[in-house]
Formats: structure tokens, sequence, C-alpha cells
């Protein structure tokens, strides 16, 4: 099944039977701190747009949870995205992924859409749940509640599409038609990939959501977990939608060298990074975010190593809204 024609963003990173290489900021070596340095951030954002890379990916992380290991960005995910549209002109602009009981809708909702507008339909909106304990209370929010809190809030952002809005009996406000948020998306919807089952049924997932975000596991796994997501999209629309995951790799300068497990990912030599991405399209897979937090080579030439022996092997065309 062909995917939905949404933004630029999303028709140029998700295409049916293809498979696109992204990168998650920071893109630094920070595997023995959870805070990364930030430095250097907006010279390898450019340079990854430069290489050919098809989105970048940022994460919300609102508390600096030690037990978590891992502060992403440290950037607000929205007002960096605002400072990396006016650096950057054609790479895709990912959040993965927002953790929506843990914010008001209307501030997702306007926020995504001017990022959107700003980049000329550049955005894609992972949205999640939320899986960190601490956070809740520390917003004075009820972490049980966490499953009904995510879809009332997908609800509110998907009516904040519309003109001055109806929406009745939603935990976070009853919109009714007297006021409106503004400024809509460029397109009629803002691209929202849900990650992991955000406490949801896989079903709710494939009817709602744009497409799947989740976590590397076995092939074999995978491939199960995939044929279900698709099965399910084919019974609830017209249109197909999108498989995704994160990888981190650790890229030796052997080219040779067999992978050996890392967190969520592989220490491993290029070609066989190839043949595994390879895998991994075979299996319904339509983009790897790529994230270098363990990776011991120079980053740059790390980047420069991917776009010149990998990203050959996967492209996805450019296409207009």
């Amino acid at each position: 099944m062909l995917f939905e024609t949404i933004n630029k963003a999303y028709n140029n990173v998700f295409q049916s039977e293809k498979l696109s290489i992204g990168v998650v900021v920071p893109i630094e070596n920070y595997g023995d701190n959870p805070i990364p340095t930030m430095q250097h951030h907006l010279e390898r954002v450019k340079l990854i747009e430069n290489l050919g890379f098809k989105a970048l990916w940022v994460r919300d992380v609102p508390f600096q949870v030690p037990s978590f290991g891992d502060a992403g960005q440290t950037f607000d995910p929205f007002t960096y995205l605002g400072y990396l549209t006016g650096q950057t002109s054609k790479i895709a602009l990912g959040v993965a992924s927002i953790a929506l009981p843990l914010h008001h809708p209307v501030h997702i909702a306007k926020s995504a859409a001017t990022i959107d507008q700003l980049s000329d339909g550049r955005l894609i909106l992972g949205v999640a749940s939320g899986d960190r304990y601490d956070e809740y209370p520390a917003m004075n929010i009820n972490y049980e509640n966490r499953s009904e809190l995510f879809r009332e809030a997908f609800y509110y952002i998907r009516k904040s599409q519309d003109n001055f809005p109806s929406l009745q009996n939603n935990h976070f406000g009853n919109l009714k038609k007297h006021i409106d948020i503004l400024p809509k998306a460029t397109s009629h919807k803002i691209p929202m990939m849900i990650t992991g089952y955000s406490q949801q049924s896989l079903e709710w997932n494939a009817e709602y959501g744009d497409g799947w975000m989740y976590y590397p596991r076995n092939l074999y796994q995978q491939q199960y977990q995939i044929k279900e997501w698709r099965d399910l999209v084919e019974k609830h629309g017209e249109f197909g939608k999108p498989y995704l995951q994160p990888l981190y790799i650790d890229l030796q300068d052997d080219a040779d060298f067999r992978p050996q497990p890392i967190h969520l990912g592989f220490k491993i030599g290029v070609k066989h990074l190839v043949n595994y991405f390879q895998l991994l399209k075979d299996i319904g897979v339509n983009h790897v975010a790529i994230n270098l937090r363990f990776n011991t080579q120079h980053i740059e030439q790390t980047l420069e190593d991917l776009a010149k022996n990998v990203l050959p092997y996967f492209h996805t065309e450019i296409k207009e809204q």
C-alpha cells in the first residue's frame, strides 16, 4: 500500500518498500555521561543535511532523571527545532517523541504547526505516553492516567487543524467553535508517529497514527510485529503507514568488523551495517534513526563514512507536498 501524502518531511522520509536513514541529535559521543556537551551541534546538523541524511531527530526530556541515564539534547525540542529551521533548508525535522500527557496539547499543536510552517512542511511529530515515572509527580500528573491522557491529547492535536474546532469531554478542555488555534500546518494534518504502544492497543495505533516508531528487536520478532502492524493498517484505511526505529551504532574503521551487540544496536563495520539495513528494508522498516552516543570513532569521519558507504544503497525520492 502506498503511503498518504502529508507534508514534505513525511513524503520524503517515508516511502513504501524503501528505507531512509536519519540521525538522532545530539550528534556526539556522550556514553560516559548522561548529559551531552552540545558542542559543534549546529555544524554537525548542517553536515548531516549536506551529506544527504533524510532526517534529524530530537527528543522530549522535560527533566534530567538520573535513573534514566540520558538527558537527550537538553534543549527544549520545539525551541531548538525553531532555531534549526532557520539554519537548514531540506532535512526533515523530527521529534522522537513528545510525551503527550506531560504537555497541554494546545501548546504542542501550536508549536508543531509553527515549526511546520516556518520550515515549509519539514516537521514529523513523534508522540508517546512517556515512560519516566519521576516526571509525573513533578508536574502533579497522575502516572496511572497516562493512557487516557495520551488519547485525549492526540485527539485535541488532530482537531486543532480544523477551523474553529469543536471537541467535548476532554481532560485538557472543551473546544466550542468560538475560538481557533493558529497557525495551521502546511498540509491537512501534522504527521504523528506513535512510539511503542503508548499505553494503547496496536489496533488503535494503526487506525489513528500516521506511522509506528518501535525499538530494535531481533529480525524474526520485528518481521512479525511489522506484519501485524501492516495487517491492521490495511484493515482501517486506504493508505499504508511507515514503520521506523532508532539504532545505536559504534562504527569501526575496519569495514569487515563483524557486529557485536551494544545497547539497542551494534559495534559494527560498514559492510555488515549495509547488510543489516538491507535486511531491515526487506522486512518492512522504512526509516532508521542512527544514534552515535556510543560511537568511539571521530564523529565527522563516521558521518562521512556513512554517507559515502551506506546512504547510496538506501535512497528515497525528493517529493513535493
